[in-house]
């Protein structure tokens, strides 16, 4: 697994937090991957520019605590994410047992106004964080929030297309095989 000095090697990167949650899970020709699995590549994905940011600069320790968390906050949205404009109970349930560890509270700060997270157990902060950013998509256009069309890829995006009709985690990955399989589908068959 990579240290956090080294490049994300995954696939997918840029989506939304709770998304970008989701798939820190890949496959690839070199077969399963989960940067979650070792304390390095969980560091790795705490110190990425998008959950930095969305923490507001608050350093969450990359330990067992914080993984154990974190994975936990990934399979409520495993749960969620199967059908997010119409989630199961069981979906329902996780989710809601992460939410319960945190809150946002109304500050008056130096600047005004604010709205701060406070969790029971900073180890709660990210996976907290990725969670409630799934309520907030699902808010918005639950609708948009899909599994690549490729049925041997684990990842998911959020639709941002114009016109909704977004199949493939990426183009030029799965998008391209899927165009190459029905090419040669029509001009090699037997």
């Amino acid at each position: 697994m990579p240290s956090p000095a080294e490049p994300d090697p995954r696939p997918l990167t840029g989506e939304p937090l709770a998304i970008d949650l989701l798939n820190t899970r890949w496959i690839d020709a070199a077969g399963r991957h989960d940067l979650l699995d070792s304390l390095d590549g969980t560091a790795l994905w705490l110190n990425t520019p998008l959950v930095r940011d969305t923490l507001g600069g608050a350093r969450v320790p990359a330990g067992r605590d914080t993984q154990e968390r974190l994975r936990q906050a990934r399979a409520a949205l495993d749960e969620a994410v199967a059908d997010p404009a119409h989630p199961t109970p069981a979906a329902v349930t996780a989710v809601n047992d992460v939410l319960a560890h945190g809150r946002l509270r109304q500050v008056l700060g130096p600047g005004g106004p604010a709205t701060m997270p406070e969790v029971d157990n900073p180890a709660w902060l990210p996976g907290w964080a990725a969670v409630t950013d799934f309520l907030r998509l699902m808010a918005d256009r639950p609708d948009r929030i899909r599994a690549c069309g490729n049925p041997q890829c684990v990842l998911h995006f959020y639709d941002v297309s114009k016109n909704g009709t977004r199949r493939w985690c990426s183009m030029s990955g799965c998008g391209n095989r899927a165009k190459a399989q029905r090419h040669y589908a029509r001009h090699y068959r037997e």
